[in-house]
């Protein structure tokens, strides 16, 4: 099989000791527990090392975790038995996973800006079909801001997200909460220092 360089560069930074993006949920997704309901099933997108699906997980949701990186989704696993919660994983590059329609409750995307705009508009796509009717979208991702401060996502401005286009992709969905900030963050070493954040819950109608 021919080697992914995306993949190498990956499975390289998840196979160093310790967690590169810590083991505590991203603050965003946090604050919106009130939205969720236990024994809702739940998407995890790109979920690295799992510390936001182990945290869905910890609230009583079915969680499938997603990730291209074997490295990381085995510490995923080890931090789902740390916590004594299930996780379900799957290995998928979202260039050619197959997205099941109206599958969950919660898709949850969290810092997924390592693809350009082709395939990030197909990811876009395949989020919303994953959504059950009523479901909850929940985003959060860097504004072109961030590539000045440069503490943490990747160098291509073109991968940021502002609000009109998230209002123009998600245009079909009910945006319950959208908004950008400049704030503190502190995950790891692989996301720390003030960053141009923009967060967005919306919901499948």
């Amino acid at each position: 099989m021919a080697s992914n360089p995306e993949l190498d560069v990956w499975n390289g930074r998840f196979s160093q000791a310790g967690f590169v993006f810590g083991t505590e949920p991203n603050a965003f997704l946090a604050a919106q527990g009130p939205r969720l309901k236990s024994g809702q099933t739940a998407l995890a997108v790109a979920d690295g090392e799992g510390r936001n699906g182990v945290w869905l997980a910890r609230q009583g949701l079915d969680v499938l975790s997603l990730d291209f990186a074997p490295a990381a989704q085995a510490k995923a696993r080890q931090l789902a038995a740390q916590h004594g919660v299930q996780l379900k994983t799957e290995l998928a590059d979202l260039a050619q996973w197959t997205w099941p329609a109206e599958q969950f409750d919660v898709v949850v995307a969290i810092f997924i800006q390592f693809s350009g705009p082709p395939l990030r508009d197909a990811i876009f796509r395949g989020m919303k079909t994953a959504l059950k009717r009523g479901g909850l979208l929940i985003l959060q991702g860097y504004r072109p801001e961030q590539i000045a401060y440069k503490t943490g996502g990747p160098p291509n401005i073109e991968n940021m997200y502002t609000e009109t286009a998230l209002r123009e992709a998600f245009g079909d969905l009910r945006i319950l909460h959208l908004v950008a900030h400049d704030d503190m963050v502190s995950e790891g070493g692989g996301h720390h220092g003030m960053s141009a954040l923009i967060d967005m819950v919306a919901e499948k109608p």
